[in-house]
């Protein structure tokens, strides 16, 4: 790929020589005829570097530099000069210029200041890129999962967090919605500004339209001086209202009125106070059976809801049982300083066969029960919440929930033919007359322990 570089010079055989040079050079170069043409091409794009003369009338080098590194803040920018004093170069590259050359310029030595340039943006570009990747894994450190529906949350909600966009979260209790959310603050521009969190199922329509936008002193028995609410204190950031289908009519039009203006009056106040929030919301409701039924605003939900991410349960992507047991073994084994070395092939077995209507959050609980209760390095059944322990069946049967599909069946009989091999994909694979690869493509993370 060529670099593209960018000549901006009033005079006209100055320009055609340096666009000369620096092509047989081996760059893609385009010229302008004065500042303001070169700053209009420039925020075109595809300019990788920008060489412009100092003095020229209308917008001169040195503003033309200013406004380069508004839009793009170490953008390369070198600065040549007919009037090459000491006082200009320092100007210049306190500015934020790349390098600082006086006419006539040596084309050698001003190709060698480009390579340099663009190799320096190169690893600052690469810097940065890594340091995106880093934040991006570390955002998603809480939530866990490699299965194709998780794989799908994740991807949405890279892209969309970096926008302004409303995202509504839906799913079961237990899912994770709130780490997801956590996740989208993260990646986002207003990470290092307030995450605050509502749960709005928790509060009473009076106390919640307090917490939401404030109030008076004296707008109400109690109100003993004045308190922001949680838009004015997430001011900046991004605020989380967890449950959101719970809200009744009332707030829903003060949310409405918010999230169209971006203003709003606490409670027993006249005084409009203006707010730049960033929401995202989640709710285990069907909102849309909920407007139909005429207990939640259709304009509101659109507001809402321009990006939605869904949160699958448990039991449509079980392929994350695996990282998931993993993490929590080691979190509970940490903190009850006890060593856990892994599950039995019984206590496998019967986890997965468990349909796991809390969701996550069961999961979570029960792998913290079997860890305090297990008495030795291994969990087996026995460790595990007398909920759970109805799953495991009988030895040398494998158990089918009522409902499942074709392929949820398959993997079930794929995992307990895995588990009964003690972790050997390739005596499995045997027993099953499937190929090897088959097994590891239906089971993705599922741990390799004897083959």
């Amino acid at each position: 790929m060529k670099f593209r570089l960018l000549v901006v010079d009033d005079e006209k055989n100055i320009r055609r020589g340096l666009a000369a040079g620096l092509e047989l050079a081996g760059y893609e170069v385009e010229t302008a005829a004065d500042g303001n043409e070169g700053l209009s091409r420039f925020l075109k794009g595809d300019i990788d570097l920008v060489i412009s003369d100092l003095r020229m009338p209308g917008l001169s080098g040195d503003e033309l530099l200013g406004k380069i590194l508004e839009e793009i803040p170490g953008f390369p920018v070198i600065i040549l000069t007919g009037h090459g004093t000491l006082e200009a170069a320092v100007k210049a590259m306190r500015l934020g210029a790349w390098n600082f050359l006086s006419k006539p310029v040596n084309l050698d030595h001003l190709s060698e200041l480009v390579k340099q340039a663009l190799e320096n943006r190169e690893l600052v570009l690469k810097h940065r890129r890594l340091l995106e990747e880093m934040e991006r894994r570390n955002s998603f450190r809480a939530v866990i999962g490699t299965s194709a529906a998780m794989r799908k949350v994740f991807d949405t909600t890279s892209r969309a967090a970096p926008t302004k966009a409303s995202i509504l979260i839906t799913g079961e209790s237990g899912v994770g919605k709130e780490l997801v959310a956590d996740a989208i603050h993260g990646l986002s521009p207003r990470k290092d500004k307030p995450l605050i969190k509502v749960h709005c199922a928790a509060l009473a329509a009076s106390l919640l339209e307090s917490e939401l936008f404030g109030h008076e002193k004296g707008a109400f028995t109690g109100a003993g001086s004045r308190k922001r609410g949680r838009f004015e204190l997430a001011n900046g950031g991004t605020l989380f209202l967890d449950e959101i289908g719970e809200i009744d009519q009332n707030i829903q039009i003060k949310l409405l009125r918010v999230l169209q203006e971006r203003k709003f009056e606490r409670v027993g106040g006249e005084e409009t106070v203006e707010t730049d929030v960033r929401i995202v919301s989640a709710t285990n409701k069907d909102l849309k059976a909920e407007i139909e039924k005429g207990t939640f605003r259709e304009d509101l939900y659109f507001r809402l809801n321009v990006v939605n991410i869904h949160v699958p349960p448990l039991r449509e992507r079980k392929d994350d049982l695996p990282p998931l047991i993993t993490a929590f073994l080691k979190e509970f084994a940490e903190e009850n300083g006890k060593r856990i070395d892994g599950i039995n092939d019984k206590a496998r077995s019967c986890l997965y066969a468990y349909p796991w209507p809390g969701n996550v959050r069961e999961l979570r609980n029960c792998i913290e029960s079997a860890v305090v209760m297990s008495r030795g390095s291994l969990i087996t059944e026995e460790d595990l919440p007398p909920t759970i322990r109805p799953s495991c069946g009988d030895d040398g049967w494998i158990r089918i929930p009522m409902g499942s599909t074709m392929e949820e069946a398959e993997a079930i009989i794929i995992r307990e033919t895995v588990s009964a091999q003690k972790g050997n994909k390739t005596k499995a694979a045997e027993i099953l007359g499937i190929g090897r690869k088959t097994i590891h493509r239906k089971l993705p993370g599922w741990p390799d322990e004897d083959d």
